[in-house]
């Protein structure tokens, strides 16, 4: 193993312990933004995987976020499923829904495929207020102090712990999106992963070679909306209200931010761009209340100057400058000869 996996590996420990320990220094509203970087860092990292690894653009992740957070939402209220159960399920009709669209969408390619995404996040928000009967229209609905709420809203009893709901609501969105960023990890390592990386680098070559760009783009999609799903389940379990404005059309916009400013394609870098969209409005606040959104554009321009490669261009740039291991077998062999056996 060489020492760039080693340091990998220990830096996954390392984030793992941080992410343990965080609410042991932070105040509660801290740990409910933090919470929100989780909720983020799942979207994100779905996203990666169908803009970052196949080449497709999407302007509408936050509806399929949507998807998740309504299932959830109906679970909880009309069915009386845990919050916390919802999540797989809320994860699965995402998906679902993913794969639904992913299919017309394989005619649409670039600009027209993100222009086609984006329109389902505009249409969406009305076709839930009309569909009162099953989303309660727009007054949405009230998960606080239900039944099948954890703690109904106030504290939570876990293994043999009482949690408050700060912590318990961190602890379930990192726990999820640690597990998830493991999957993630190995399925870009795995041969579907690599196909995916093959078509977006060139489908013509990717088809040559065996890869059926059809069905992995459809998947990817899919992939990609469970990921969003689970997201907006997470979201709506942790603000214990949804309606059509909760899913707002500019999360799909954010999301995308994220994704590009923490490196696009990149796992690592998604926890960086959630980072940058939970925080970076408030900060923009602090420094100008009259033109935040000038600070915040300002800054965007300066780091696509500055790390085109986004954030985690710049982390990988720094790992191409660690050595090797001498006893990497790897690292002994000269480019024009083949590893000792």
């Amino acid at each position: 193993m060489s020492l760039r996996n080693g340091l990998r590996g220990a830096g996954f420990a390392f984030a793992c312990a941080v992410v343990a320990l965080a609410p042991q220094v932070l105040s509660g509203f801290r740990t409910s933004q933090f919470a929100f970087v989780g909720i983020y860092t799942i979207a994100i990292v779905g996203l990666d995987v169908l803009v970052g690894w196949s080449g497709q653009i999407s302007l509408g992740h936050g509806a399929f976020m949507t998807v998740g957070g309504y299932t959830t939402a109906i679970l909880m209220a009309d069915h009386g499923v845990a919050d916390w159960k919802t999540i797989p399920l809320a994860g699965l009709a995402a998906g679902i829904a993913g794969l639904a669209f992913g299919i017309p969408a394989l005619r649409l390619h670039g600009l027209y495929l993100a222009l086609a995404t984006f329109g389902i996040a505009v249409a969406l928000p009305s076709i839930l207020k009309q569909w009162s009967s099953l989303t309660g229209g727009s007054t949405g609905i009230n998960l606080f102090g239900i039944p099948t709420q954890t703690g109904r809203g106030v504290e939570a009893h876990v293994l043999g712990r009482t949690l408050s709901q700060n912590d318990w609501l961190y602890a379930l969105t990192w726990g999820i999106a640690l597990f998830l960023f493991a999957c993630a990890w190995l399925l870009g390592r795995s041969r579907f992963g690599r196909s995916l990386k093959a078509l977006r680098d060139s489908e013509v070559a990717a088809a040559s070679s065996g890869i059926d760009p059809a069905l992995h783009k459809v998947l990817a999609f899919g992939v990609s909306a469970a990921f969003a799903g689970v997201a907006g389940a997470l979201f709506a379990i942790d603000v214990a209200y949804v309606s059509p404005d909760t899913f707002q059309i500019s999360l799909s916009l954010f999301l995308l931010v994220g994704a590009v400013v923490g490196g696009l394609g990149s796992i690592a870098g998604a926890v960086l761009g959630a980072v940058v969209i939970e925080f970076m409005p408030f900060w923009a606040q602090s420094i100008s209340k009259q033109a935040p959104a000038v600070i915040y554009g300002a800054v965007l321009v300066g780091l696509m100057l500055i790390l085109p490669g986004g954030l985690a261009g710049l982390s990988a740039t720094v790992s191409r400058l660690i050595p090797r291991i001498p006893g990497d077998r790897w690292s002994r062999s000269s480019p024009s000869s083949p590893p000792p056996s």
